[in-house]
């Protein structure tokens, strides 16, 4: 593979596999742009050294091959805009779309493209070969450019067509990571491979099945685990705790003591909430008290860390030298159990502020920090939720294999 900042893209095209995989809204608005943003970089570097470049993404689930709801034309203009921002001398950024991502008018719109122009082909999962990692698909698309940029860390994980498969139709040194994706792995790898002690992960959601191959993974790196959200009180009813009506998943009890137990044995210290703000029902409008997280009543249930845990997760990070966070402390959507999650957000940003490592990566504890404004305050925020969480599983991923 070549390294994409020792490149030279002059007079090249390239295919960058990007990840347009956004929101959109009933009037086909973009809702939250943060995966665009994250690879423009990648293609106005493209595009400043003389280079053009040909998008490929996917939107959605489409099941039945093309539909308009999921078609990347609703994306156009907003691409537009975010190239054009400082917009050059010449007019700015010319933008183009194809209506297919192969076929003759994705071939021939590919061919008249000219150095400094963007080409986004139609969405790639209106075909089925793409999801299979069909090779003769990948390979129709890879006579679309000279050089191929992976640039969608979001979709490292799945073996398609456009991420994994595709690359073998290039040379070794005409295939490479994109700015964004060369990011997410240095950042990756710095956490999983390089930590400096003492290394926390915090781990939240719904439940333990989800995390259970992270956590497993972490105990031979991490000095700290801390638990929350539902899934920590699987852990303290499988302990023998009482916790009410709050999510649990039963069959999972012996998984949380060997975990415990583990954990014990490697000399790694796991904190769950000792306190948590419980509710008579699920609901912004239900009566909430602070409880012991072991004896919560029946009817009741936790759905937020209470301001004793908060203290101790809190000392711990303050600690920290590395932090991984992945998943929120409580039902955070909801502003009355939102403080637990907020705090610990906050708790991260303060001991970055003092030199910490801090990767976010999910979707919610993403979306946390984003709504509390911390993004810009914690060293790196993720874009690939499944991709980031199977990477800290120990799985090769296979955007990442093909590459390398």
């Amino acid at each position: 593979m070549s390294k994409f900042s020792d490149f030279n893209f002059f007079g090249y095209k390239a295919l960058v596999r990007v990840d347009f995989n956004v929101p959109l809204d009933d009037k086909f608005n973009i809702t939250d742009d943060t995966r665009m943003t994250a690879t423009i970089p990648t293609i106005k570097r493209i595009l400043a050294e003389g280079g053009s470049a040909i998008l490929m993404s996917h939107l959605g689930r489409p099941k039945d091959g093309p539909t308009d709801k999921y078609s990347l034309k609703h994306l156009v203009n907003h691409l537009h805009e975010l190239l054009n921002i400082i917009p050059s001398q010449n007019g700015g950024t010319k933008v183009f779309f194809a209506d297919d991502c192969i076929g003759e008018q994705a071939i021939l719109t590919a061919s008249m493209l000219k150095p400094g122009e963007v080409l986004l082909l139609e969405n790639l999962r209106f075909y089925k070969e793409e999801e299979k990692g069909d090779e003769a698909f990948a390979k129709k698309l890879s006579k679309l450019g000279e050089v191929y940029v992976n640039d969608a860390f979001g979709t490292a994980h799945r073996a398609h067509a456009s991420t994994a498969v595709i690359a073998q139709f290039f040379d070794t040194d005409k295939r490479m990571f994109g700015l964004l994706m060369e990011s997410e792995v240095l950042s990756a790898e710095k956490v999983l491979h390089e930590a400096e002690k003492p290394f926390t992960a915090i781990i939240g959601g719904a439940k333990v099945s989800d995390k259970i191959l992270i956590i497993e993974n972490l105990l031979d790196r991490a000095t700290d685990i801390i638990i929350g959200g539902g899934m920590a009180y699987t852990f303290l009813k499988a302990r023998g705790g009482k916790i009410g009506n709050s999510l649990c998943e039963d069959d999972r009890f012996a998984i949380a003591l060997d975990i415990l137990e583990k954990a014990k044995q490697k000399n790694v210290s796991i904190h769950l909430p000792e306190t948590s703000i419980i509710a008579d029902k699920f609901a912004a409008d239900a009566n909430t008290k602070d409880c012991p997280s072991d004896q919560i009543p029946d009817g009741w249930m936790g759905l937020d860390i209470g301001p004793k845990a908060i203290g101790v997760f809190s000392e711990v990070i303050r600690n920290s030298k590395t932090i991984l966070w992945n998943g929120p402390m409580g039902v955070f959507e909801m502003e009355k159990f939102q403080n637990g999650t907020k705090s610990i957000a906050l708790v991260v940003a303060e001991a970055t502020a003092k030199g910490a490592f801090s990767l976010v990566g999910g979707g919610d504890s993403v979306a946390a920090v984003n709504q509390f404004n911390l993004a810009d305050k914690v060293s790196y925020v993720s874009t690939g939720g499944g991709a980031m969480l199977e990477y800290f599983e120990g799985k090769v991923l296979p955007g990442i294999a093909a590459i390398k």
